[in-house]
């Protein structure tokens, strides 16, 4: 992961190398693996951070800047540092232990997470408190296009996905997740990160960051910070960022890092708009066409 834009383009390279100062072995792990080691969450997360990073700093090296910035979950913290809320190393670092806390708030086994298509919100959050029974279950990731999330103690979630059948959903697929992220089970990892986000040096976002708890543009540093500590245990409410940001007059979104989820999600929720993704050298000249052709 993350190799071919290294050799690429220098600014790639010396966010790799700055990861790699900050965490010893990242680089390696992130280019060679092995697998089960990189998907780790303590691994997992500090890597897409700086794969993300690399490649946004490519696009700013091009004069591709954004007018907002939004993350999903671990990506509001590429967003932070994008928005030069926060210096790169220290979100590094931070996410690492991000990435501890929340595999160490539950043990494994005792919490799960499944994805509910084909039910809206309300109908999902209707189903959680039904299949409740005194256990946490809720929904963790409302992604827009009836794709709702839920996570919580197993059994729990396993209820839930059957009250979601019962009122109609089209699908309930469990997640091969490591632990239930974004609700109230993760409350541990909040107050164990909460006092070194504070403790961060931070300054004013030079752009809006729009937050996944509650879908509104973050435009000073201790807002920005509030809200990475509130979404460790709340819902990410994705499908509101991304209204929240056609409202403000978004039309050109650019995915940066591994993966398209974000992109597809995009689509569906902001239908009119241009989407674009950033992951290797045979992305740029997509992005770079497209933005002139505006």
């Amino acid at each position: 992961m993350g190799r071919a834009l290294a050799d690429a383009y220098p600014e790639a390279r010396a966010t790799f190398d700055e990861a790699e100062a900050a965490l010893p072995g990242l680089a390696k792990l992130i280019f060679d693996g092995p697998d089960a080691d990189l998907v780790l969450t303590q691994n997992a997360q500090p890597a897409i951070l700086t794969m993300s990073i690399a490649a946004q700093r490519v696009l700013a090296s091009r004069g591709i800047a954004p007018s907002f910035v939004a993350g999903h979950s671990l990506g509001e913290y590429s967003a932070n540092v994008a928005a030069d809320t926060m210096a790169f190393a220290d979100a590094v670092k931070i996410v690492r232990r991000r990435g501890q806390y929340m595999q160490e708030a539950v043990p494994v086994g005792a919490g799960s997470m499944a994805a509910i298509l084909g039910l809206d919100a309300d109908a999902v959050i209707r189903a959680c408190e039904e299949a409740a029974q005194g256990d946490v279950v809720s929904a963790a990731n409302m992604n827009g296009a009836g794709q709702v999330v839920i996570a919580g103690a197993t059994a729990a979630v396993q209820r839930a996905g059957e009250r979601a059948k019962a009122l109609g959903a089209r699908r309930v697929i469990p997640l091969a997740v490591s632990a239930p992220f974004h609700c109230a089970l993760l409350k541990p990892a909040e107050e164990r990160l909460e006092p070194e986000l504070r403790a961060l040096r931070v300054r004013n976002p030079r752009v809006p960051v729009v937050a996944n708890v509650d879908a509104e543009p973050k435009r000073d540093a201790a807002a920005a910070i509030d809200a990475l500590v509130k979404q460790v245990s709340s819902p990410v409410r994705w499908e509101q960022v991304v209204q929240r940001l056609a409202s403000e007059g978004v039309t050109n979104y650019v995915e940066v890092g591994p993966g398209t989820v974000l992109s597809g999600l995009v689509k569906k929720i902001h239908k009119d708009a241009r989407v674009f993704n950033f992951a290797g050298p045979d992305d740029l000249a997509a992005i770079e066409e497209g933005l002139r052709s505006q």
